[in-house]
């Protein structure tokens, strides 16, 4: 296949494009579809599953299908239930099927159809109103562990309530959990026996007040319709046909639920790539999406890899990416091909440190901004959301504006809220408005936006000033686009979709560089995507250590990969900290495909190194790696002896659960120090010392120079840097006296 299709035929979309006139029939449904896409559209019957790369148009081909059906009268509108796994997407898909002409159909998230279905027949099938949903999950599991007399810190805290999830989705009983937990070889937070002791004491906290979660929405609507053949039948009855997007994702409880709603009918048609599976933890499984044609001999089955999202650059990292992967999923991997003109080749920086990492990130988006890029296209993404923080202060130094993805929903803030009160205020109050009379709509969402903070030009700076101004800043340029693709529109009309945008979480783009997790990235794209913190450890996380576990870990970064459209960076750091130990290893992942890795496929991709980086060039690194280096002796815990392997314990030099001995006077002590060096020094706290490292000298409490520096996370130039003060605390001294006699000096 040749990348032959002309780039106009498939424009990215833009806002205006949302309120464009639906095509003048159904054969105009089809107008603009590549073969593939459009045997998808043209496949109304039966079972039908569509295996569609990234960037390959997948949502363009299932919505053009609906509306084709919609619009040549084969499918009537109210029966088509097409579902989804988040708001936003579902949110675009009613989007397209109304810009389509194909507005009656219900596209939802699983959890919202269920819900809907549910509050609709539990009065017929239980009686009374359907218990309310808890607000908070993580309140009532804490309060279920301190029944259960068992101490979670904040981290185990959520991990826990992730293990009763995963449980629920797995339709996995309390007391059956540890041998579910065992046999699906989870990593479990805390001992199984525990964890189905608070998972217990949370569904019995749940039945005392009254309340279920979001899990239960499914188990009870599936409980339902199983126990009541009556009731499934009128579902039956009102859905004939089924559309199920990202079908990968699907837990075992999703899709016992789908094949309730089907019933001995087969006009389903799925969705998905094996490839883009990374929501396992949470009981996703993709073998639904790969067992799909033996569940269903005679389903047509379409492969879409024309990939019209990537320059042949990035589509061609993205297959050598997995090219290297291993197991079921990989099996079944689609070799995509950019349907784009040739763009710039990958770039892979190494730098000294994190900090280092941050500041040379930020420097390169202003270098794309100062060329043309809008910050609104550009992205930076990290494994985990720890890793935000410097970004954010990078971003914040540089003067770049930016927005935390995945942080409080754009119809939540106060700000968007206090908007949508005035713009309802003014589109009642008519002409009676002086400063609205004879002004467009455009116009006069400005006048009234212009009393609560937004200027034509954005404030300086960052911080909540600045956030406030971006939400501002985007309705007006939300209003402007609706104002242009619909002349005649007022403030009502406005204000009608901006309710509807809200009840889908439809938000508009707020022109800032997202921040994001790989996992909040899924199903988003960007002109520009910088993927950051690419070490051993990371990436990999540290915690996988199956091998299905490590191939989910690169199906998670070959989701980041193919965010990109144009450019693409990707970076790592030697060390955590400045003048740290050096001893950090880019990710095996990366091996084969950037420069100097051996075995190199030919990815072409730019190697460079970050100014100041010194010795860290990648080829420095190479020929590192290559120098034999001297066995390290086993560490032992101190108090029970046992081979410590985790590098938080190798820290403390004892396992976690051990006892110790420690002074918590003279912790809090170190950690008001550090916070006051960092703030000095203008980095984050742990660039000081990490929360670990501090811990160990609270045990330890060392007394001299040589003590201090055989604690992990303590080398010569930190020793040399804060040893002084350190010390002065483990002797008994005062921060607060230390630092004023420092003053007085």
């Amino acid at each position: 296949m040749t990348a032959a299709t002309p780039p106009t035929l498939f424009p990215r979309a833009t806002a205006a494009s949302e309120y464009a006139d639906p095509p003048r029939d159904a054969d105009a449904v089809l107008d603009g579809l590549d073969p593939e896409q459009r045997e998808v559209a043209l496949a109304l019957h039966g079972p039908v599953c569509v295996l569609a790369g990234a960037g390959t148009g997948k949502t363009r081909a299932i919505t053009h299908r609906i509306a084709y059906g919609v619009r040549a009268g084969i499918l009537q509108p109210a029966s088509v239930l097409a579902v989804t796994f988040t708001n936003r997407a579902a949110g675009e898909m009613r989007g397209r099927l109304r810009q389509l002409g194909a507005g009656g159909v219900q596209a939802r998230t699983f959890h919202s159809a269920a819900l809907r279905q549910l509050q609709y027949f539990w009065p017929k099938a239980v009686g009374g109103e359907l218990p309310r949903l808890a607000e908070r999950k993580v309140q009532l599991v804490a309060e279920a562990a301190a029944r259960a007399r068992i101490r979670l810190d904040r981290n185990e805290l959520r991990d826990v309530t992730g293990e009763i999830e995963w449980a629920k989705v797995t339709q996995t009983v309390p007391e059956d959990y540890p041998a579910a937990a065992a046999l699906a070889g989870r990593q479990a937070p805390r001992d199984a026996a525990e964890i189905a002791r608070i998972y217990g004491g949370y569904e019995q906290l749940k039945r005392d007040r009254g309340v279920i979660d979001f899990e239960d929405v499914l188990l009870l609507t599936v409980g339902v319709l199983q126990d009541r053949p009556d009731i499934a039948d009128q579902v039956r009855g009102q859905y004939q046909h089924f559309v199920v997007d990202e079908y990968q994702d699907v837990s075992p409880l999703q899709q016992r639920l789908l094949e309730l709603w089907l019933g001995d009918r087969d006009n389903l048609c799925v969705v998905g790539d094996a490839s883009q599976t990374i929501y396992s933890f949470t009981g996703a499984t993709p073998d639904h999406l790969i067992d799909f044609r033996r569940r269903h001999p005679g389903a047509t089955v379409v492969r879409l890899i024309r990939d019209y999202r990537s320059t042949p650059q990035v589509v061609h990292l993205a297959n050598g990416l997995l090219a290297q992967a291993r197991g079921r999923a990989a099996e079944h991997r689609l070799e995509l091909v950019s349907q784009r003109e040739p763009g710039p080749e990958p770039e892979y920086t190494e730098h000294p440190d994190e900090p280092a990492e941050a500041e040379g990130t930020a420097r390169r988006i202003r270098e794309l901004i100062a060329a043309g890029v809008s910050p609104g296209e550009i992205a930076v993404l990290y494994r985990v959301n720890a890793q935000s923080e410097l970004y954010e202060q990078a971003l914040a130094d540089a003067g770049v504006p930016y927005q935390l993805r995945g942080a409080e929903r754009f119809f939540e803030r106060p700000e968007v809220r206090e908007a949508g009160l005035l713009l309802r205020g003014a589109a009642r109050a008519g002409g009676s408005d002086p400063a609205l009379d004879d002004a467009d709509l455009a116009s006069q969402v400005r006048a009234v936006l212009g009393t609560r903070g937004w200027t034509p030009e954005p404030p300086a700076g960052s911080g909540a000033v600045r956030e406030r101004w971006e939400s501002l800043a985007a309705l007006v340029r939300l209003a402007e686009d609706f104002a242009r693709a619909r002349p005649g529109a007022g403030l009502a009309d406005l204000v009608a979709e901006l309710d509807q945008r809200a009840a889908v979480q439809h938000a508009p783009t707020v022109d800032g560089v997202t921040l994001a997790s790989l996992h909040a990235a899924k199903g988003l794209e960007w002109d520009a995507v910088f993927l950051v913190g690419l070490t051993e450890g990371m990436m990999p996380i540290t915690y996988a250590k199956t091998d299905q576990q490590i191939e989910e870990e690169r199906r998670l970064l070959y989701v980041g990969v193919t965010r990109a459209r144009r450019h693409l960076a990707l970076s790592w750091s030697l060390s955590r900290a400045p003048g740290g130990r050096p001893n950090r290893r880019p990710s095996r992942f990366l091996n084969g495909l950037r420069p100097g890795s051996g075995g190199s496929r030919g990815s072409g991709g730019r190697a460079l190194t970050a100014t100041g980086a010194g010795a860290g060039a990648v080829a420095g690194v190479e020929r590192a790696a290559s120098r034999p280096r001297g066995r390290r002796a086993p560490v032992r815990c101190r108090v029970c002896g046992r081979t410590l392997t985790d590098a938080g314990e190798i820290k403390l030099m004892r396992c976690e659960d051990c006892p110790c001995e420690l002074d918590e006077a003279l912790y809090e002590r170190l950690r008001d120090w550090r916070a006051e060096r960092a703030r000095d020094l203008g980095q984050p706290a742990y660039c000081v010392f990490t929360d670990k490292t501090l811990l160990a000298i609270a045990e330890a409490v060392p007394g001299t120079a040589s003590e201090l520096s055989g604690i992990s996370g303590v080398g010569r130039r930190k020793l040399d840097s804060f040893g002084a003060d350190v010390l002065a605390l483990c002797a008994g001294g005062e921060f607060a006296d230390t630092a004023q006699d420092a003053t007085e000096k």
